[in-house]
């Protein structure tokens, strides 16, 4: 499900004020208290706020929003991204997908045929899992209500017992020329990946060019290429960089 403009207004309020009263919000977006409610328990049912007396607010781990409604933001962008990576895919016996929307998009199209598949997310692995003759394999620890994905310190030691051919991964924003994630769990997960891969891919939609991320993840020249929608701006390609758009 897809915010609508007045859910997209109320998640604005409560990223500047951290909390807001359901009679507050109505009067602000001039609806009724019901209409406010019934979007608040949609947006709980995503993960994106939490339901307080008389209001909202958001969660600890707002960063980290569902899977579900990511899978639905900005979709065509996400499908261009996969079937122009799809063509630029590697011989491969071995891959790692991390826990984004984008990267699921793209491993839904590749042939897994006896292919070794390792993830750390539940719906990825769900949606793989109904496919034959696949080694696939699911990260175990901290299992995050939202984002379906396992993350911590012994998922990343879990990933030092292995070796890929390929890494299939996105990112929360793209920065100064480098991915970046908006939660250090991810990161810590995404680095460890990286660092045991031949093949790297990064897949991003035009909205990550300039969005908020904080925690640093790799250099964009790391990657064997960047695929995107769209021409990427001029402070993302310093020449370097391997771009297909």
């Amino acid at each position: 499900m897809a915010l609508n403009e007045r859910q997209n207004e109320i998640l604005k309020t409560l990223k500047e004020d951290k909390k807001a009263a359901v009679a507050d919000l109505a009067k602000a977006l001039y609806v009724s208290e019901a209409t406010i409610r019934r979007d608040l328990m949609e947006m709980k049912n995503m993960g994106l706020v939490e339901r307080s007396h008389g209001g909202a607010i958001l969660p600890e781990n707002v960063e980290e929003i569902s899977i579900f409604f990511r899978m639905e933001k900005n979709a065509n962008e996400k499908e261009r991204v996969a079937t122009k990576a799809l063509l630029h895919i590697p011989t491969f016996n071995s891959v790692f997908i991390d826990s984004s929307s984008t990267a699921l998009a793209l491993a839904e199209r590749i042939d897994l045929n006896h292919k070794t598949v390792v993830t750390n997310n539940l719906q990825t692995a769900l949606q793989l899992s109904k496919k034959p003759n696949i080694n696939l394999i699911l990260l175990g620890g901290h299992v995050h209500f939202n984002t379906h994905s396992a993350t911590g310190s012994w998922t990343v030691r879990q990933l030092e017992d292995f070796s890929f051919d390929l890494m299939i991964s996105s990112c929360a924003a793209v920065l100064n020329g480098c991915s970046y994630e908006r939660s250090l769990d991810q990161k810590e997960i995404k680095r460890a990946a990286f660092e045991r891969c031949k093949y790297r891919i990064l897949l991003v939609d035009h909205t990550k060019f300039g969005a908020h991320g904080t925690y640093k993840s790799a250099e964009l020249t790391a990657y064997d290429f960047v695929v995107t929608d769209a021409p990427p701006p001029d402070s993302a390609d310093n020449g370097n960089v391997k771009f297909l758009y």
